[in-house]
């Protein structure tokens, strides 16, 4: 035992349990971790091997004896018939029937019809009214013959009620938490620090915390944030075997886990000739596993799936239903992340149905990066102490009830860059996180920042991903905060995406640019870099990535024919005619070609042949006609948020987009410096810097 081990046993005596433990007797009996959990908490919660070894002994003989197996409900009523009474393990749920004014209650795995519960268990424990509980439950059996009416020559039986069932309770005891005082959970945080009580979380869901990095503990952390706030739209994708589903699985029984497969309307939210309403209903987490095999059998699950993550509401029928489930989607990333940046996006696993709907993704408030969880290891799952899972589940099912998310309010404010959407999603996270962090109300500033900043590096992952979709419209990604105090603002980052910045810093190798134009495909604003090289040769001109795209084609070519008549002005004393040139045209977002970045071609036949690098961080916009005149440039303000970006820190403009200036956002020309130039000549000139 260690010292955190003594002050977990000290503050939670009888609700904690050593997780080794629990992963011995999860071996060798299929019952949920927190029914084994609760029973290890009553008959092992000491550090006595004896006392420790009895008890495991004592668990076994209870669930071999007791436990109600599915296929063998039918064994288990014949034990009750012939031995008059016996115990039994399953989970009891009750409603009251109040038109006789009785509590009627069934079990889950014994297959009996719906009985009688005496009204003090009901009172006692409430829980069985709310989604039943498991029991050791004593059960008689009392066989009374029928009686039957006779009506001139044809009996007819009267209509049995559970009141007739001759199944009676005994006896009945939980051995699930019946309740949890939330007062008196939230008065034992204070005897822990910060870390002893995020350590604790995560013993207790099973992991060791001294194997994980502090960055990994949060991940860690987060993956219970859907059990304790309400309506909260996460994501996880990764490599396999990082227990991605575990948490959804083993640790809370107010979460299920759905794996992939079909799934329906019916099923998720509304029935409508049943008139009962979904899995969102009953469950406080619905979590898919395996998303890249979802499927709906109705595409209208898809459109009310949306209106449900957006509002926590749907319209079926003439009915409009709230419902607080919480939606989880997990699934598995077969490349490196790298190279899925690099033709995709990081929402490519999900089924095509959902795949570049960006309305879909953006109502994902956390995504998860599951590539930076280590593979589960045996170092990675404590032998420590940790409260039970039963327990942290209704604590968490309790503090669903509370908000959280103006606690930073005190010390920080959201940046310009969010909109309604990213507050929500960033509010979200930091509410679940400071529930189970700081459930006290002890948060301090330093702790606010940690954990803000956390929030906002997921919602920031789901903004890029839709920027790769959808361009200009979620353009606004640099989401941060300010400091009250210090006036200070910190703009956050996601790893992934800072590594692969499509216009990196320094200077470019010669002949090198970056254009933004718009996409034939897609009517995107767009950035692209084109590499010029010149060899020794006659004249010509060769390209790679256009293909057949003959608009494209032609772009070049206006280019290159301003190229052939205007290079001495802007390189004297050479002769074009000595050299042939190679062009590669790289879509770097992959969203279709341009044909409106001849300028940018022409600047890169100009740096080729000079041998001479554009000055750094610049994009270059503006598209020269056969004519060899100057297109007239729109969208000016989309045109800088997209170079914002891209990371582009200047920006060559025509002149006559002097007057338009006054209409852009003094924000985008804080990152952008224009540089106008009067005609293609000029541009090449200041790109260059050879004036």
């Amino acid at each position: 035992m260690d010292a955190l081990d003594q002050k977990i046993v000290d503050v939670f005596p009888g609700r904690v349990v050593r997780k080794d433990l629990t992963a011995q007797m999860k071996r060798g009996a299929n019952v949920p971790t927190f029914v084994l959990e609760y029973l290890l908490g009553m008959y092992c919660a000491t550090d006595d091997e004896d006392v420790i070894q009895a008890g495991l002994d004592k668990i076994r003989k209870i669930l071999s004896e007791n436990y109600v197996r599915p296929d063998e409900s039918e064994k288990i009523k014949s034990k009750i018939r012939e031995n008059g009474e016996y115990t039994v393990i399953d989970k009891v749920s009750a409603r009251l029937d109040e038109y006789k004014d009785i509590y009627v209650a069934r079990f889950t795995n014994l297959e009996i019809e719906p009985f009688i519960l005496p009204a003090e268990y009901a009172s006692h424990y409430t829980k069985i009214l709310t989604g039943g509980i498991w029991c050791i439950t004593r059960i008689a059996y009392q066989y009374e013959h029928d009686d039957y009416e006779y009506e001139e020559r044809k009996p007819k039986r009267r209509k049995r009620g559970p009141e007739d069932s001759p199944f009676k309770i005994i006896s009945l005891k939980p051995i699930q938490m019946p309740n949890l005082d939330l007062e008196e959970m939230i008065a034992r945080r204070k005897n822990f620090s910060y870390e002893e009580w995020r350590d604790l979380l995560l013993r207790s869901a099973g992991d060791e915390p001294q194997a994980l990095s502090e960055k990994e503990k949060l991940h860690f952390i987060e993956r219970m944030v859907p059990l304790i706030e309400r309506n909260y739209n996460y994501c996880e994708l990764g490599p396999r075997g990082t227990g991605k589903s575990h948490v959804y699985k083993e640790i809370s029984p107010y979460s299920i886990l759905m794996s992939g497969g079909q799934t329906s309307t019916a099923n998720l939210f509304y029935n409508l000739s049943a008139h009962r309403v979904g899995l969102v209903g009953h469950w406080d987490c619905v979590a898919f596993d395996e998303v890249a095999g979802m499927h709906f059998r109705d595409l209208d699950a898809i459109q009310i799936l949306k209106d449900y993550m957006a509002s926590g509401s749907f319209a079926r029928g003439r009915e409009m239903i709230n419902a607080d489930a919480s939606v989880v989607y997990i699934g598995n990333i077969n490349d490196s992340v790298d190279n899925l940046l690099k033709v995709t996006h990081l929402f490519n696993p999900f089924p095509p149905e959902f795949n570049c709907d960006s309305a879909f993704f953006d109502r994902i408030h956390y995504y998860l990066p599951g590539w930076e969880i280590p593979k589960m290891r045996s170092e990675l799952l404590t032998e420590r102490y940790g409260l039970i899972t039963d327990c942290l589940a209704e604590f968490c099912k309790e503090m669903r009830k509370y908000d959280f998310s103006h606690e930073f309010d005190a010390f920080f404010r959201l940046n310009k860059e969010f909109n309604k959407r990213d507050e929500i999603a960033v509010r979200k996270t930091f509410s679940g996180l400071c529930k189970l962090l700081f459930p006290d109300g002890s948060l301090t500033k330093p702790y606010a920042e940690m954990l803000l900043a956390y929030a906002v590096e997921g919602r920031r992952r789901v903004k890029e991903q839709l920027k790769i979709m959808a361009g200009v419209e979620f353009i606004d990604v640099n989401l941060g905060f300010l400091d009250l105090e210090e006036g200070l603002e910190s703009v956050v980052t996601v790893p992934e995406q800072t590594s692969n910045t499509l216009m990196p810093e320094g200077k470019l190798p010669f002949g090198h640019i970056f254009a933004v134009g718009k996409s034939r495909d897609s009517g995107e604003i767009c950035i692209y870099r084109m590499e010029n090289k010149t060899v020794k040769g006659s004249g010509k001109i060769e390209t790679q990535g256009i293909g057949n795209n003959r608009p494209v084609k032609e772009c070049v070519m206006a280019a290159w024919t301003y190229f052939q008549d205007n290079a001495r002005k802007i390189v004297p004393g050479t002769r074009v005619m000595d050299k042939d040139y190679l062009l590669y045209y790289a879509d770097t977002q992959g969203k279709g070609l341009s044909d409106a970045v001849s300028l940018g071609e022409f600047i890169g036949l100009c740096s080729a042949l000079a041998e001479r690098a554009v000055i750094e961080s610049l994009a270059i916009a503006g598209e020269i006609k056969l004519s060899g005149t100057l297109e007239e440039l729109t969208n000016l303000e989309d045109i800088l948020r997209v170079c914002k970006n891209a990371g582009a820190k200047k920006l060559l403009l025509p002149m006559d987009s002097i007057r338009d200036i006054q209409n852009v956002s003094r924000e985008l020309l804080q990152y952008v410096q224009p540089i106008f130039y009067q005609d293609p000549i000029d541009a090449a000139k200041k790109a260059l810097d050879i004036y």
